[in-house]
């Protein structure tokens, strides 16, 4: 199963990463413009490695998305703030034919999110349940789901709103969205959204957006 990891200047987590990827789990690491040898550390540890020049969360996704060939494709940060051995637990559902879309909600431990990112997860899950009926509790970066139907949905953010707008899409096109527990650890490093003033306000007004056009999509409806 191919995982895809997109990557940003993570020298100092992605070793361990990809050191504790379960058996069957192929990762394949999106370099998204490094500049501290983070392509070089993957290769090393036998990550196949994609490079995507454009600049953006979501590009680098999708990059990863387009490269990977196994049925079930899962996603999830490189910043040692997941584990990968939590990975099965995520895909089981999918694999499985449970769930279509299937997202690790991040059980934080200390210090791992600050208190504005908690509200903001619950605000946005709660947008979620009401414009889409997804019933989540949080949008996390773990998630897994089949890879044709996932370029099907034709998602179109190429920064910080794309795992929003897939679980919107996934909701508005009347897939099974679950959701299983994982634990979440404090982040090796910053993060390139949440880390920075302007990586925030970018990451708000993407989203915005897309509750907006969820918003009148419901309406419509």
């Amino acid at each position: 199963m191919d995982v895809i990891l997109p990557v940003l200047n993570e020298r100092a987590a992605i070793g361990w990463v990809l050191e504790r990827m379960p058996p069957g789990y192929r990762p394949i690491v999106v370099d998204n413009g490094s500049d501290d040898g983070s392509a070089d550390i993957a290769a090393d540890h036998g990550a196949t490695v994609v490079a995507e020049p454009r600049l953006g969360f979501g590009a680098a996704c999708y990059a990863g998305l387009e490269a990977a060939t196994t049925p079930v494709v899962c996603f999830m940060d490189c910043d040692a703030s997941l584990d990968p051995a939590d990975l099965p637990t995520v895909t089981q559902p999918v694999s499985t034919g449970t769930a279509d879309l299937v997202l690790g909600a991040r059980q934080a431990g200390d210090g791992a999110l600050s208190m504005h990112s908690r509200l903001a997860n619950r605000y946005l899950a709660r947008q979620v349940n009401r414009y889409c009926g997804a019933q989540i509790s949080d949008i996390g970066p773990m998630r897994a789901a089949a890879r044709e139907p996932l370029l099907e949905l034709g998602i179109t953010d190429r920064r910080s709103g794309w795992p929003l707008e897939m679980v919107l899409r996934a909701g508005q096109a009347g897939w099974r969205v679950s959701e299983v527990p994982v634990p979440y650890r404090r982040r090796v490093g910053r993060s390139k959204v949440t880390g920075t003033v302007r990586g925030t306000m970018r990451a708000v007004m993407d989203m915005r957006a897309h509750l907006i056009r969820a918003r009148e999509a419901a309406r419509t409806r």
